[in-house]
């Protein structure tokens, strides 16, 4: 294809990698971002070999790897009886894969240093409300100003809570999940859990807590783990109202080792509440305007996807520009490729989430006597590294990837 004009709307993870990828192809690129300064959102996330498969492609695996700590393990209790109800080894699978847990704005660091070394064009401060499609190309509404354009084509990165595809033909229809989850990203004390693991506790599927160990966003930091605790998203402002003193007490009646976690926090502003909902758009695109990331595709975290599927996205659109001679063809070339992937995934993600996130006690005590025989009796402790990875389904070939030697990226290096 020739060189296109091309506005990534969002500088988020999505958009900053769409501009790596698009740009290193031979397109002009401008990324456009709402805020006057780019920064990252949230708390902390899990890398899987999908999408450190494709910042190794991006030649970011090096500084993703240092500032994130890898994970091998996926560990869960109920409290009431111990009871395992959540045990997922990435080393059930042959090769080597692995988890990288990491601070979201460790990922933001990584591509945005790399966006600003290559001096990629962004454009601040522009809230982007609409695409007007013109003859000649694609326009940016922008509030309170002029648009810009034209474009000949137009990457809605700009999330969950995208106007852009709100507006679209194919906005998806939007199911809100009653539970969400406090987030908190803290120093790590050593010792508290295991370095290697996703280590949670549960109380039926109303409580889980859960700590992750996220490494260094920088070397000069110390380490630091994100502490999460899932609660009802309509109860969260009585919870605010009842104090932060009886939120500890009630995580320590739980789990009194996080401690240590709970004396860092003294007001609420250090706690993030996130939302989720599921929504899936039927077709990834309209006209000259195309949907990656959450913008076209959320879902609970419940199997550690969302970043992931969004590098997946603009790898694939990336790849299918490359292989087709029309923006027609690359954009229906890009919903194929995506497509048996998303799908399945948020599938799972409907299926896995009532029984660790929900009221039904009657889930809750079936995962309670059931996970741990299926982790232990093959090819379960198989089927759900696979799952955890995002590799049940092949992501890699449809994206023009092939995935990374784990063996070897994990080798100590020569000094």
């Amino acid at each position: 294809m020739k060189p296109l004009k091309i506005a990534v709307v969002g500088a988020g993870p999505a958009g900053l990698a769409a501009s790596l990828f698009l740009t290193r192809a031979g397109h002009a690129v401008e990324l456009v971002e709402r805020f006057d300064h780019a920064a990252p959102v949230g708390s902390a996330l899990m890398l899987q070999p999908t999408g450190l498969t494709v910042l190794e492609s991006l030649g970011l695996g090096p500084a993703i790897h240092a500032a994130g700590n890898r994970i091998d393990r996926l560990f869960g209790t109920e409290t009431k009886h111990g009871r395992i109800v959540l045990d997922v080894r990435y080393d059930a699978l042959s090769g080597g894969r692995y988890g990288l847990a990491v601070h979201r704005a460790a990922l933001f660091d990584a591509l945005h240093d790399e966006v600003a070394a290559r001096r990629h064009p962004v454009i601040t401060g522009l809230r982007v409300t609409g695409i007007r499609e013109e003859r000649e190309g694609a326009y940016l509404v922008v509030e309170g100003s002029d648009g810009l354009g034209p474009y000949d084509l137009v990457v809605d990165a700009s999330g969950a809570r995208s106007e852009l595809v709100a507006a679209s033909p194919v906005a998806p229809r939007i199911r809100n999940l009653a539970y969400g989850a406090f987030w908190a990203t803290l120093d790590y004390p050593d010792g508290l859990v295991d370095e290697g693991a996703l280590t949670q506790r549960y109380d039926r599927a109303r409580v889980m807590i859960g700590v992750l160990p996220v490494g260094r966003r920088r070397p000069d930091l110390p380490k630091q783990a994100a502490l999460f605790w899932s609660l009802k998203v309509a109860d969260a402002d009585d919870v605010r109202r009842r104090g932060l003193d009886r939120w500890k007490a009630t995580i320590r009646s739980y789990w009194p080792e996080c401690q240590p976690l709970l004396d860092q926090i003294s007001n609420w502003d250090q706690l993030t509440l996130a939302r989720y909902a599921h929504r899936t758009v039927a077709l990834p695109y309209s006209g000259r305007t195309v949907f990656v990331g959450d913008s076209a595709h959320s879902t609970s975290p419940q199997l550690g996807q969302g970043a992931n599927m969004a590098l997946l996205d603009v790898a694939a659109l990336a790849h299918a520009l490359a292989g087709h001679e029309t923006i027609g063809d690359a954009l229906a070339a890009y919903a194929a490729a995506r497509r048996m992937h998303v799908r399945v995934f948020q599938l799972l993600s409907r299926a896995f989430t009532p029984f660790y996130q929900s009221d039904s006690a009657a889930l809750a005590w079936i995962r309670d006597r059931l996970v741990a025989t299926i982790a232990k009796i093959p090819p379960g402790p198989q089927i759900l590294a696979s799952i955890v990875s995002g590799t049940l389904v092949d992501p890699f070939a449809a994206a023009g990837l092939c995935e990374c030697d784990w063996l070897r990226a994990s080798a100590p290096q020569p000094s």
